[in-house]
């Protein structure tokens, strides 16, 4: 949690950051390294609408999820988000894709693909691989879960009807293509590695290890 929120304060564009929790042990341990933390209630179906409580008392124009669990987040790829919304006032929501380099994630239904047309726009995200490869020279990009909203559109995102797509997939963005809004998807480097498991922990650890020692690691 540190590292998360030690990078993403190196973000140029971020001019607040703070820990969204409901759990008091996360808000002491964030409190001792000296974030600023919002308690928020028990009761929040996902991360999307904990954000959208904090966002509720907040005058920010956008806002920023950032994962508590991507200790190694690249202040560059926030940055790379939060520009794709500024340079495009009609734009609602932002997100990340990365082109996909190991050929085993692109039928790994735990690595979520993601198409966008030329206007930068996601045109679909899902578990399977897309597009489909009828010919050679296909390219295959996956989702990096790291949101921009404009603060409006995030707090009426929750009210929006679930639909088909999203029940199906269980991917929330679904909701605002169901829905007719666009989400503009910015290409970032940064190679997601999310710490859900005590073997991501000790990669991780592995990581930062090589990283201190001056040896080649992770971005």
């Amino acid at each position: 949690m540190q590292h998360v929120y030690e990078r993403a304060c190196r973000s140029r564009y971020l001019s607040e950051v703070v820990i969204a929790t409901d759990d008091e042990r996360i808000a002491a341990a964030a409190r001792r390294f000296g974030a600023p933390v919002r308690m928020t209630r028990t009761d929040h179906p996902s991360g999307t609408d904990r954000v959208a409580e904090v966002a509720s008392s907040d005058s920010a124009s956008l806002v920023v999820n950032v994962q508590g669990d991507e200790p190694l987040i690249d202040p560059e790829a926030i940055d790379a988000c939060v520009l794709s919304l500024l340079e495009d006032n009609s734009i609602p929501m932002g997100t990340l894709k990365k082109l996909i380099e190991d050929g085993d994630e692109i039928t790994n239904p735990n690595v979520v693909k993601v198409v966008a047309g030329l206007d930068g726009n996601a045109i679909y995200f899902s578990r399977c691989p897309i597009p489909y490869l009828r010919r050679e020279g296909a390219l295959y990009y996956k989702h990096i879960g790291l949101y921009v909203y404009r603060r409006q559109f995030l707090l009426e995102y929750s009210s929006l009807p679930v639909g088909p797509l999203e029940k199906s997939e269980c991917l929330e963005q679904l909701r605002a293509l169901e829905n007719g809004y666009p989400i503009r998807v910015a290409e970032t480097d940064y190679e997601s590695l999310g710490v859900d498991t005590p073997e991501d922990l000790e990669r991780v650890a592995r990581l930062f290890s090589l990283s201190a020692s001056g040896r080649p690691g992770h971005g």
